[in-house]
């Protein structure tokens, strides 16, 4: 049997294909880049679709979890899980790993409708304003998936335009540096910082504001600067970043902590970008995430829970609004396996797919944090450096002084570092950050010991998927994986 074709860039030449060359008529309910793309209507209903592919269980609905938590400490799938998911949780990951498939896929999808965009929506005649707000969604998503990729797997593919047929050169990529695949990813996020609407201008929630751009960017600044492909000024940029978004005045938290993840007020103040979900009568897809961290006694399937040591361990003070509230060992009726609690929803129907919740990607409060660590980064005696943290902990409940962090309690850059670490974890637990912080602070190799993992340093990256070596034998995997 042929090798079967990468799945990175056939959706695009599926979706422009070409007809044989005797063929004359024009194909009717086929789209093309002539009829796919007419008018303003056509562009919105693009970045709609954009927008929606973030959505499946194989990707921003379950898999960003598998990749992301069940690889850090917080997070572990149940005895008798798939493969994969054990995998993840015992960093002994291979090429064949489903999951990570799924993330390299993916993240290849939403790029190749991104790159679509982008090549075919400044022809349209239409608004320049919406036009250009239009086109800042599609280059933030396709920042948001090549920084996935880059910081995943270190030199991935840069495709930057269609691939229109299976005869493209362009169909069998090879790898490019991970430092020009982070260039492309900032000035990606700086174009849609430049021209999508703030966040008090946009009418249709769920789209991507200058604010998220600027978040990004954040992050973006943060992560790199741990790398090998790091710039001299990645702090101050990381900083002016979150600086724009803070005095913006556009976003704030919540005076509570559940009210972030109450279903009845999503979208609110505090939420910079979601992948948004609904129910099955809103029209968008299923959404299996409260069924997949519940227990049974709660209607779940409890595919997940938390780790022992997270749940047991001190990371959460007796003061700490967040531990009843993130995580539980009552199902109701008894007490259970520790289990991740934030993602619930009043109106969820006992054992379906349609819970409401949106999955966070951005939100306020790591702003805030993203502030504190980029100033302590620039200049580690700068008392404002924990301005952010203590709002944070403020929020939580730790009013007392002594949860107040200062000089005094946190006297070095290391120190900050350390208390970062399990702050960031209180906070953002399971929203699909762990593995990047504890790599990017430098606490990976050390917290999977914890958890009896022993991690090599060639497992900071992931393996490319061996489907796509197959496909692709311009590809070279990453070294050591077999």
């Amino acid at each position: 049997m042929k090798k079967q074709i990468s799945i990175i860039l056939l959706a695009a030449a599926a979706m422009f294909g070409s007809c044989k060359k005797g063929l004359d008529e024009t194909p009717e309910g086929f789209l093309t880049k002539d009829n796919a793309f007419v008018d303003a209507s056509d562009a919105q209903s693009a970045v709609n679709g954009l927008l929606s592919a973030l959505q499946p269980q194989a990707y921003y609905q379950r898999t960003i979890y598998v990749i992301t938590e069940c690889s850090g400490d917080a997070l572990q799938p149940i005895a008798g899980q798939t493969p994969e998911r054990l995998e993840m949780f015992n960093i002994t990951y291979n090429a064949g790993n489903v999951e990570i498939r799924n993330w390299w896929q993916n993240s290849y999808k939403l790029i190749s409708r991104a790159n679509d965009i982008i090549a075919y929506v400044p022809a349209i005649n239409m608004d320049e304003a919406q036009k250009k707000n239009l086109l800042g969604n599609a280059y933030f998503m396709r920042g948001m998936a090549y920084f996935d990729l880059v910081r995943s797997f270190g030199d991935v593919p840069l495709m930057l335009t269609p691939v229109t047929s299976i005869a493209d050169p362009n169909m069998f990529p090879t790898r490019t540096e991970g430092g020009t695949v982070y260039k492309q990813v900032i000035e990606d996020l700086k174009y849609a910082e430049a021209n999508c609407f703030p966040e008090n201008k946009i009418t249709l929630k769920g789209m991507v504001s200058s604010g998220a751009a600027s978040a990004m960017l954040a992050r973006v600044y943060l992560q790199r600067n741990s790398t090998q492909w790091k710039d001299a000024a990645d702090n101050q940029n990381a900083l002016d970043a979150c600086n724009k978004v803070i005095g913006s005045g556009l976003y704030k938290l919540l005076d509570n902590y559940a009210d972030v993840f109450d279903c009845d007020k999503e979208n609110g103040p505090e939420h910079i970008f979601s992948v948004q979900f609904g129910t099955n009568g809103s029209g968008t897809t299923q959404n299996i995430i409260v069924r997949m961290f519940s227990p049974a006694g709660l209607g779940g399937s409890g595919s997940f829970m938390t780790t022992q040591q997270f749940f047991q361990k001190g990371y959460f003070s007796a003061a700490d609004t967040r531990k009843t509230f993130n995580l539980s060992d009552f199902d109701g009726a008894k007490k259970v396996d520790p289990f991740i609690y934030k993602y619930r929803d009043a109106q969820w129907a006992k054992n379906s797919n349609n819970a409401r919740n949106n999955w966070p990607i951005l939100r306020y409060a790591d702003v805030l944090m993203m502030q504190s660590e980029a100033m302590n980064n620039l200049n580690p005696a700068d008392a404002a450096k924990f301005d952010g943290l203590n709002a944070v902990r403020k929020r939580a409940g730790l009013t007392a002084p002594e949860f107040q962090l200062n000089l005094t309690n946190t006297p070095n850059a290391q120190a900050f570092v350390d208390t970062l670490v399990n702050d960031r974890s209180r906070e953002l637990c399971v929203e699909g950050h762990r593995r990047w912080d504890l790599i990017r602070l430098g606490k990976y190799k050390e917290v999977q010991q914890s958890l009896g993992h022993k991690v090599e340093d060639y497992q900071l990256l992931l393996p490319l998927p061996q489907t796509e070596l197959d496909a692709n034998t311009a590809l070279k995997q990453n070294p050591l994986y077999n």
